[in-house]
């Protein structure tokens, strides 16, 4: 890449896991590599005010435990021997979407729902044990070193000192910007005469809350192990319980703009029974609340396009920095990881000059599966608003088919199969169109699904 060769510096703006992720793979490259963290870090696995979402449930997906897995060997029986609860999907958890109980079952995939404090520790600890990586902490990035044609390195203020005080100057040969969703970076280049990024958003106004429970009796300690109903334009309402690594679990509920979820106590229960789940009604009437609910509203998909012309070298965007999703859909820690993968391959292609935007190409179209899924399903919830709502004629066809699809993923185990396959982004979407699955799909009638929540597992067959 132009700019980190033999001897060169590169500066991460953000230490959570898409930052790490970045750090890891540029310090293959890179003489040294300086993380710029405005919080303090804490040693082990532990909330942080940087990461305001990460009270609530975060679950790594399929595709992003293989990133994961590529990036970091070893990763996963780390996190299997720190008790991070594994999840065979549809097996072991009672699921609900479009007006259908999913057949329990055997897997064809499986999630990770331990907490975001309990995975970014792992990975903080794998990560900064390289000694080319270095963390400047409890520090704001407040603006860019450059111009118009190449961003030269960052500013950067003590959060602890004056405000008014002058930032110092740090420099670089790259700067990866991996603040999450709330980047200023549009900001900055525009300070230093450069281009901004153009933006893709779509917007449901959905907010969440979140509380913790202590099931009473080991429920959801043994088959079924999570509950969840999926939403859709006519079941606007989402959520249900995910275990923890202690043992507790982690409930949740959404609804959409003027109708949010309260975090009053009793408020959050009620409002909670109005999912179309009796199995999570009956255990929340027996499970022991163990926190307040936590409320979270920014939940917009957002798409910066820095992959188009005109931007300056030597400046990347990854993570939520690069493309946000609303995070009801769990994709957010597996897309962090991808882009790492895809940074790490597009500056290791010696068939290609790994310029600036030919890498930030790389990294972006990692990103799109999770950007079709996130914002081809929120384009059609009712009272969506945002600049990449209106889909054109293809849209359209994809919906009709996705929503046909839907309708049998939770009865038909090809569909299912194909369908949970995409959506853990393990697959690509192609796998929607194998021929036994577009047979099913097109000409065949929805198979059937249980007529209530099935309370255990199907066995295969003998």
């Amino acid at each position: 890449m132009d700019g980190v060769r033999g001897g060169r510096h590169a500066v991460v703006v953000g230490g959570s896991l898409a930052g790490l992720f970045a750090a890891h793979v540029l310090a293959g490259y890179a003489d040294r590599v300086t993380v710029v963290e405005r919080d303090r870090l804490p040693d082990g696995a532990e909330p942080r005010p940087g990461v305001p979402q990460g009270r609530h449930p975060h679950v790594l997906l399929q595709g992003g435990q293989v990133a994961v897995e590529s990036l970091l060997p070893g990763f996963l029986a780390e996190l299997a021997e720190a008790g991070a609860p594994r999840l065979g999907m549809p097996s072991d958890m009672v699921l609900w979407q479009t007006g259908r109980w999913f057949r329990r079952l055997p897997a064809t995939t499986h999630i990770y729902t331990g907490s975001r404090a309990q995975l970014e520790g792992l990975v903080r600890r794998r990560v900064l044990a390289d000694p080319v990586i270095s963390v400047v902490q409890g520090t704001d990035v407040v603006g860019l070193l450059g111009d118009a044609s190449r961003v030269r390195g960052v500013l950067l203020r003590d959060r602890s000192g004056d405000t008014r005080a002058e930032p110092r100057s740090l420099e670089a040969d790259l700067v990866v910007d991996a603040s999450g969703s709330g980047t200023k970076a549009p900001r900055w280049l525009a300070a230093i005469g450069a281009e901004g990024p153009r933006e893709e958003t779509i917007d449901t106004g959905l907010a969440y809350a979140s509380r913790v429970y202590r099931g009473a009796n080991g429920v959801l300690d043994g088959e079924t192990r999570g509950y969840y109903a999926y939403p859709d334009p006519e079941q606007v309402h989402a959520g249900g319980a995910l275990p923890l690594e202690d043992g507790t679990h982690l409930v949740i509920v959404s609804g959409l703009r003027g109708d949010e979820p309260p975090t009053g106590d009793d408020e959050f229960v009620t409002y909670t029974k109005r999912l179309p789940h009796p199995p999570l009604h009956e255990w929340l009437d027996e499970a022991e609340p163990l926190t307040p609910a936590f409320g979270y509203r920014r939940t917009a998909n957002a798409r910066r396009r820095y992959d188009l012309p005109g931007h300056p070298a030597g400046f990347l965007a990854t993570g939520d920095a690069l493309c946000t999703f609303n995070p009801i859909y769990g994709q957010g820690m597996a897309v962090a990881a991808m882009n790492a993968v895809a940074l790490r391959d597009a500056l290791a292609d010696r068939r290609r000059t790994p310029t600036t935007r030919r890498v930030q190409q790389a990294v972006l179209a990692s990103s799109r599966q999770a950007w079709d899924i996130s914002a081809g399903a929120d384009r059609k919830m009712p009272g969506a608003t945002g600049t990449a709502v209106n889909g054109g004629p293809a849209d359209r066809v994809a919906d009709w088919y996705m929503s046909r699809v839907q309708e049998r993923a939770p009865g038909d185990p090809v569909v299912g199969r194909a369908f949970r396959a995409v959506l853990t982004l393990s697959e690509p979407v192609s796998a929607l169109f194998a021929p036994a699955v577009a047979r099913a799909v097109l000409f065949g009638p929805p198979a059937q699904s249980p007529a209530e929540p099935p309370a255990t597992q199907e066995r295969p067959e003998a």
